[in-house]
């Protein structure tokens, strides 16, 4: 039987059940039922504190949208969890199922969660359909810095190197900053505008962005935009930064082959100006 002559019969046993996938790979799953279910290899954990809203479909191109609201439980989605962006961009399936046989179900919705907001112990995260990926720009942008990302697939610089990384441990810690001793060998300001990663302890995963890297008294200090929650004194990997530069992708990763910038497109000030017999029409500006 399957779930459309089940629900013939006049007479359900249907509940919900969604899972939330992580990009860390974490799977968890939630339902309505008051017991837990299982199929697919997943836990359908009851009373987990997670619901979903009316789920709005249309036809066409249109987005599916609906919202999931829940409480914040140590046991199921933690405060810290996504504070840290554990579970931006994260991956939701939404099933109708019969509890008393799980083979007879339908999947209603798959997308991922967007917009996630915080109101004391419930929190109210946004569920975007398959269909907003189209939302997404594409093709390249005609500009003079670098589109690529260090170490991507266009770039192609090896940020496994031990030039452009490394792995060590803080000895200090403050909101955003972080101390190292044993960096010396990296020139100033060699990793701003690049990327720290967490390697152990419970934030391990989690990336931030570097601001600034300056030498001072206490040895070299990291700078990040914004504080890493349940950061600790663990093992944290740091990648040379990259401005998009076409002068630091020659002569800091030796990769000028590869920048996929437009050094010599001209700029606002050439394409406005009235044509002259006489001067310099390089990009730059007219004073």
């Amino acid at each position: 039987m399957t779930l459309s002559d089940h629900l013939k019969t006049g007479i359900t046993t249907i509940a919900r059940a969604w899972a939330v996938t992580r990009k860390d790979g974490l799977v968890l799953g939630f339902t309505d039922h008051d017991r837990d279910l299982r199929f697919d290899g997943i836990t359908f954990r009851a009373g987990a504190g997670l619901t979903a809203r009316a789920l709005e479909q249309s036809t066409g191109l249109s987005v599916d949208n609906s919202e999931a609201i829940g409480t914040l439980s140590d046991a199921a989605i933690t405060e810290e969890d996504i504070a840290a962006g554990r579970y931006d961009g994260a991956g939701v399936t939404f099933w109708h199922v019969n509890w008393a046989d799980t083979s007879q179900r339908k999947r209603i919705f798959r997308g991922s969660i967007g917009e996630i907001r915080r109101a004391g112990p419930e929190f109210q995260a946004e569920l975007r359909g398959l269909a907003e990926a189209l939302n997404t720009p594409q093709g390249r942008v005609y500009q003079r810095d670098c589109s690529a990302l260090l170490g991507d697939a266009q770039c192609l610089v090896d940020t496994a190197d031990p030039a452009f990384s490394v792995t060590v441990t803080p000895t200090m810690i403050t909101a955003t900053e972080l101390t190292f001793t044993g960096l010396d060998t990296y020139a100033p300001r060699w990793f701003e505008k690049g990327n720290l990663t967490v390697q152990q302890g419970p934030a391990k995963g989690l990336i931030g962005l570097i601001k600034a890297d300056r030498f001072t008294g206490l040895g070299r200090t990291i700078e990040l935009w914004e504080p890493i929650r349940t950061l600790g004194l663990h093992e944290v990997r740091l990648t040379a930064g990259c401005d998009k530069r076409m002068s630091t992708c020659r002569y800091k990763f030796a990769n000028l082959k590869n920048y996929r910038g437009f050094p010599d497109i001209p700029g606002d000030d050439w394409l406005i100006s009235s044509p002259l017999r006489a001067g310099n029409h390089n990009g730059g500006s007219l004073r």
